[in-house]
């Protein structure tokens, strides 16, 4: 936001601060969460509150024993190898089909094309227990429920959206003369992606590959209903701490997780500025 000019009214003022102090309590409450997890993942006791000799920083209070145990519980290390098995296939799908619809739709020729990118979406849109519902009775007839392949789609299938979003976008400014020029000089459909249009996207392809990670990765509710035992994931792992026995080695699990979260957000933002940069967007 501009700076507030010197000739501002009482009124445009009040609102100036009103809302950056807006902006900061709603930043507050949503990094507050983040605040807490951190420092209590390295409690040496097993519990989920400061202990009185954390608040005074006692170098006994802190210790490395919750992620020790995330790295040496059989559990823990099951959960995260499925998490690790089923995200990067589900994402690998999820931006195949993403980039292809996306590229497909930003074709003015193609009919209906509200209608379809509304459908191809709604998995982002519609309540997650409506979907895992749906799923768990769709795959239940024609017998995906409970298998590896049922849960690899089923994530493909909430990352497609956030593929088709970013890759869109950054489809807005590209040059189609660039393809016209290229078929002229005898490349054919799939040369010309490749050359031409697949470098000039390719920011918009990897954001929408780590959005669609990130929601493999931390989805719990529809892996409850069509995964079985067997796919267990980290999430569900955490839930069934959270449910069954109350495990402190959740918050570090959890605080991996935020690292995790925060390296590939900070590498969607810097791929967001790289493909600004290539469109001519902003300044070098």
């Amino acid at each position: 936001m501009a700076a507030l000019p010197p000739y501002a009214s009482t009124g445009q003022k009040i609102w100036y601060w009103g809302f950056r102090a807006i902006c900061a309590l709603v930043f507050f409450f949503l990094i507050f969460p983040l605040l807490v997890v951190v420092p209590l993942s390295f409690n040496s006791l097993p519990y989920f509150t400061f202990t009185p000799e954390m608040l005074r920083f006692a170098p006994g209070a802190y210790s490395l024993v919750n992620y020790n145990d995330f790295f040496t519980n059989s559990d823990w290390q099951n959960a995260l190898y499925n998490s690790v098995r089923i995200a990067p296939v589900a994402t690998l799908l999820s931006v195949s089909l993403g980039t292809l619809a996306a590229i497909g739709l930003s074709q003015s020729h193609v009919p209906f094309r509200g209608a379809i990118m509304a459908v191809l979406i709604s998995p982002m849109i519609v309540p997650l227990i409506i979907s895992a519902a749906g799923m768990y009775f769709f795959y239940s007839r024609i017998g995906l429920q409970g298998t590896y392949v049922g849960v690899v789609l089923a994530h493909a299938a909430l990352g497609i959206p956030f593929v088709i979003i970013t890759v869109t976008a950054t489809l807005v400014g590209f040059d189609r003369s660039l393809t016209r020029a290229a078929a002229n000089l005898g490349a054919n459909p799939v040369r010309t992606f490749f050359k031409v249009q697949a470098p000039l996207i390719l920011p918009g392809v990897i954001s929408g590959g780590l959005f669609a990670f990130i929601t493999s990765f931390d989805e719990v509710v529809v892996v409850l209903f069509v995964g079985s035992a067997g796919q267990k994931t980290l999430p569900w792992q955490m839930f069934t701490g959270l449910r069954e026995q109350i495990s402190p080695t959740i918050l570090a699990v959890a605080t991996i997780l935020v690292v995790i979260s925060i390296c590939l957000l900070t590498t969607v933002e810097l791929l967001r500025r790289r493909s600004e940069r290539l469109r001519g967007l902003s300044p070098q």
